[in-house]
């Protein structure tokens, strides 16, 4: 099942979630809009690269999740939706440059269209109309919090590009570069769509808390699809991880415990997809990364415990779960 699943299959909660996503849609193409059509051109582009919304969508919902009240026409959610987008699609597009990937998707990566100059100027862009559309909010918590994560994205983003090759990487660090570079974001949108609906700090906290484990299980189950997943099923280059030299979780795991760590390591460093794949899935290492992702996703609704119980905390609970059964 996936978000889209989620929202057709919870009519009311669905529609008011489709049509807020709609207008956070609007503000996001209303402020990238630029008087040189260059410009426009890279922008419109960005289209491409919307797809399931999740962050805008956990930020609308944890801004409901406070009283189980739609926030009609809340534009501070709003706000912060379409900013938390634009930092998510700027490592996107910065990511396809640094991965050299030519299809996200199912389409033409910016990169391959029109080079990575254009690419890491527009990623750069991104983020520049993602903070100033941050102050127009006037709260400026909120812009040095979202100041502190992009950090935590750049800084996990260097460190995993420290450790390519890197054959030893531990679980550990893993898990912090994964925290890093895709959690602290997710998190943030929890906790900010919280505090704009006027949570207590106790309660912004278990919101990060649930979407950091979220994120972490949603990069866990990304990284095993691009294991296993074919490129038309997936939307975009499989096999990356591996030809860059990135070790994911089951990787790390059959090296550090697998019975043939020199034969694994071979494997990698000759690039066999096939062969890798095949015994990756026959030792068990998938089914072990896929475990770990399920545990995560019981520990982000947990973190909900402590919130009212309402439409808006069923969904991010359901939303969790869609996480582990994503096959795109």
């Amino acid at each position: 099942m996936s978000i889209f699943d989620i929202i057709n299959h919870n009519t009311h909660m669905g529609d008011w979630l489709t049509a807020e996503l709609d207008a956070v849609s609007m503000v996001f193409d209303q402020h990238l809009a630029s008087e040189f059509s260059p410009v426009n051109t890279l922008c419109i582009h960005t289209g491409r690269y919307r797809g399931k919304m999740l962050r805008p969508s956990l930020v609308l919902l944890s801004g409901m999740a406070m009283d189980g009240s739609p926030i009609e026409g809340a534009s501070d959610h709003r706000t912060i939706a379409a900013v938390t987008e634009m930092i998510h699609m700027a490592t996107l597009v910065h990511d396809d440059v640094l991965d050299e990937s030519p299809i996200r998707r199912s389409a033409a990566t910016l990169n391959a269209l029109h080079g990575n100059e254009m690419a890491v100027i527009l990623g750069d862009y991104l983020i520049s109309n993602a903070f100033h559309l941050c102050s127009t909010v006037g709260d400026p918590a909120i812009n040095a919090r979202l100041g502190e994560i992009t950090n935590m994205l750049c800084e996990g983003e260097i460190v995993q590009l420290a450790n390519r090759e890197n054959l030893d990487l531990s679980e550990d660090l893993y898990f912090s570069i994964v925290t890093n570079k895709t959690a602290s974001l997710i998190g943030g949108c929890c906790e900010l769509g919280g505090r704009l609906s006027g949570a207590d700090t106790e309660k912004q906290a278990a919101l990060y808390g649930f979407g950091r484990d979220l994120g972490i299980a949603f990069q866990i189950t990304d990284d095993l699809l691009d294991l296993t997943a074919d490129q038309k099923t997936l939307g975009k280059t499989v096999g990356r991880d591996l030809d860059m030299g990135k070790l994911t979780l089951p990787l790390i795991r059959a090296l550090r415990d697998g019975d043939d760590a020199r034969g694994i390591s071979a494997l990698v460093q000759d690039r066999c997809h096939a062969q890798l794949q095949e015994r990756l899935h026959e030792d068990g290492w998938f089914e072990s990364a896929q475990h770990s992702a399920v545990e995560r996703v019981e520990s982000a609704k947990q973190h909900l415990d402590g919130l009212p119980d309402n439409a808006a905390t069923t969904m991010l609970r359901l939303m969790a779960d869609a996480v582990i059964q994503r096959r795109f």
